[in-house]
């Protein structure tokens, strides 16, 4: 663990070229740095001919959320985590809707900083059960990402990684070993999309989600965003919904969440309320367990129900919780059959609160 809060740290995937570059081997663009030179995500640069993270320690804020934003709705429901983000991103998403941060190039304005020690200590201050690295990728800033998770589980805080999955395997191995929840943002299922609209490939993703399932004990949820013409097709919601089944299995939950017009696709409306129930209804007949909406407001789709019996486990209306029907372990009380999840005991009561922080780098 880095002992000083420094914005500047050496980092380990890289290796050097034969014509003298530095290449970066985080994630699957393999920036090609030159001295000086900044990858794609912006934020890991060549210094001295090695790689280094410039973000350590510093934040764009910090804020306390309800867990179910993330979105997490079967990890610790009702329960707040403190969230936040650096700068930079190595996706490049027309309809990022975070984009003040993760489009950012403005690495001074990361005016709130803390040490791992620091961010841990406020965590279990404010009664949070949670860490989230969310807002930007955490795989940009992986080695303070771990850091903290480190820390926080020094004080029985839990680590969640909210993450586009766009990563290698082998800091992906690593990074998991840290984490205990994530949601992955596989953002449509074609390369066509991933290309166009990312500028980024549909495969990596698919290794990450197959890794977390397959290869560590990490509680994850799955996240799409239906962007109208784009990726909300009947067919590509099919092919999704059937890949996750076979591959991942039917207790991985889907949210399925509406986009609004942003940063560079201001052209395309909102997404239609209908098109979500579509889609959850396409994954439910898929054999997909657990299927919700996002964005809009709609009980229905947001609430839990028993895969065996059919009754309503957690009523949520946006963020809060209003129906609880599981046991301390996760059982449905009618029928007993196990809910897929991080369940101990009653639900927390922080309902949909959000509480800006300043830490202070102390």
């Amino acid at each position: 663990m880095t002992s000083v809060l420094e914005s500047v740290v050496p980092t380990k995937y890289w290796h050097v070229l034969d014509d003298g570059r530095v290449q970066c081997d985080m994630c699957p663009r393999f920036c090609r740095l030159r001295d000086g030179q900044r990858g794609m995500c912006f934020v890991r640069m060549r210094q001295d001919d090695q790689i280094v993270l410039t973000t350590y320690g510093r934040s764009s804020g910090f804020c306390v959320d309800p867990i179910e934003k993330k979105p997490l709705n079967h990890f610790h429901p009702g329960t707040p985590v403190l969230s936040f983000g650096t700068a930079g991103c190595n996706l490049a998403c027309s309809f990022c809707q975070n984009w003040d941060i993760s489009k950012s190039r403005e690495i001074d304005t990361l005016a709130d900083g803390a040490s791992p020690e620091r961010l841990a200590e406020t965590a279990e201050r404010l009664g949070c059960r949670s860490v989230a690295f969310t807002y930007n990728d955490p795989v940009i800033f992986h080695e303070y990402a771990i850091d903290v998770a480190q820390a926080c589980h020094e004080r029985g805080i839990k680590a969640v990684a909210v993450t586009a999955g766009y990563v290698c395997d082998e800091p992906r191995r690593e990074f998991y070993r840290y984490m205990d929840a994530a949601n992955v943002d596989l953002k449509g299922f074609t390369d066509g999309f991933y290309r166009q609209i990312t500028k980024a490939y549909l495969q990596p993703i698919l290794d990450t989600l197959v890794y977390l399932k397959h290869e560590t004990d990490v509680w994850f949820e799955v996240t799409t965003l239906l962007i109208p013409g784009k990726n909300d097709s009947e067919r590509e919601l099919e092919e999704m919904t059937q890949w996750v089944v076979e591959h991942l299995g039917p207790d991985v939950p889907l949210h399925f969440t509406a986009f609004h017009p942003d940063w560079k696709m201001m052209d395309i409306p909102r997404t239609p309320a209908a098109t979500l129930t579509k889609a959850r209804g396409i994954a439910l007949k898929n054999g997909v367990r657990y299927a919700y909406t996002g964005n809009v407001h709609d009980v229905t789709g947001g609430s839990t129900m028993c895969h065996q019996c059919g009754q309503t486990l957690i009523v949520r209306d946006w963020y809060v919780l209003h129906g609880w029907n599981l046991t301390g372990d996760g059982c449905c009380t009618k029928c007993g059959a196990r809910c897929a999840g991080v369940f101990d005991g009653p639900p927390g009561t922080w309902g949909a609160k959000r509480m800006p922080v300043r830490i202070g780098s102390a």
